[in-house]
């Protein structure tokens, strides 16, 4: 068994948070973590490969200009909004919202992990993403 911190692999930790994993899901996350690396690498080398009219971005990342002020600014309002929006929500609203949007499971594997129906899962998420839609509204 392996020690890993949760808030190394998850941006909305934001304390540590050890959990032990089976070595071959330690591997895996390394193994994950490695390829990111070699991928951000890959774009550096690269940059010229891409197009700089695709309007995607990539530019951006592959040139590794700095962020403007401003865009940190509104990035770290928007951040600020979504942790409040976040913590208003109930802790099966919050869970679900962040298993479905950020996780990537279907309300089915959700309703299946928590011993739930579909539709009661389906009804929390709905009602959470409202919540945070009505917070989110007047940012722009």
């Amino acid at each position: 068994m392996t020690t890993i911190n949760l808030r190394e692999l998850y941006p909305w930790y934001t304390e540590d948070a050890f959990i032990e994993v089976s070595d071959e899901v330690a591997a895996f996350l390394e193994e994950d973590k490695r390829l990111q690396i070699n991928y951000a690498q890959y774009i550096r080398d690269n940059r010229a490969f891409y197009s700089l009219d695709a309007g995607d971005g990539i530019e951006a990342e592959a040139l590794n200009l700095p962020e403007q002020p401003d865009e940190a600014l509104e990035r770290m309002e928007l951040e600020r909004l979504l942790k409040e929006g976040l913590a208003q929500l109930t802790p099966a609203q919050r869970r679900r919202v962040l298993e479905y949007i950020v996780g990537g499971l279907s309300q089915l594997q959700i309703a299946a992990r928590e011993n739930t129906t579909q539709p009661a899962v389906h009804h929390s998420i709905r009602k959470g993403l409202s919540h945070l839609r009505k917070i989110l509204k007047n940012f722009d």
